[in-house]
């Protein structure tokens, strides 16, 4: 009998590590943390995988979970009475959901996967965890949302990918 060992959440967030540090995009996350800082929030994320098409954000639905984009990429959608526009493509080192993370508000687009991918979610609670158990790692990432969240409203292409 042979046995699959699984790699645990702490060995699988050096990939999400290196794909923040490589990204050029408008809006990479700018997420400066240490090794073992990476490895303290691997304890609160969960990896998320989806297939081309597969739908991760809903327009409307209020839920305040963030996703930090490890690879592939993910079409945004804002969805009318006549039909359904595509506004923006976000890759990987970049985030989605930090609009509704911060207001509270219902989403306010669409997003599906636009090929395979491997993201990493960050709900509420856990948030809420890492920032009485690692203020100082809270505290980076808010920041670095805040500061994906402000150029995306200054970029008018990307202003609609703050979901």
């Amino acid at each position: 009998m042979s046995v699959i060992t699984v790699p645990s959440a702490r060995a699988d967030i050096k990939a999400l590590a290196a794909a923040m540090r490589q990204s050029n995009a408008l809006d990479a996350l700018p997420l400066n943390l240490s090794e073992t800082q990476w490895n303290t929030l691997a304890g609160y994320l969960q990896p998320v995988m989806l297939r081309q098409g597969q739908p991760l954000i809903e327009q409307g639905v209020k839920d305040r979970t963030v996703y930090l984009v490890e690879s592939g990429t993910l079409t945004v959608h804002y969805e009318d009475s006549h039909d359904r526009i595509r506004i923006a493509v976000v890759g990987e080192g970049s985030l989605l959901g930090e609009g509704a993370f911060f207001s509270h508000l219902p989403r306010s687009a669409t997003v599906s996967a636009g090929s395979d991918c491997r993201l990493w979610c960050l709900t509420p609670l856990r948030f809420r965890e890492l920032c009485t158990r690692a203020p100082e790692i809270a505290l980076e990432l808010t920041v670095a949302m805040s500061a994906v969240l402000a150029r995306r409203m200054y970029n008018k292409p990307k202003r609609v990918a703050v979901t």
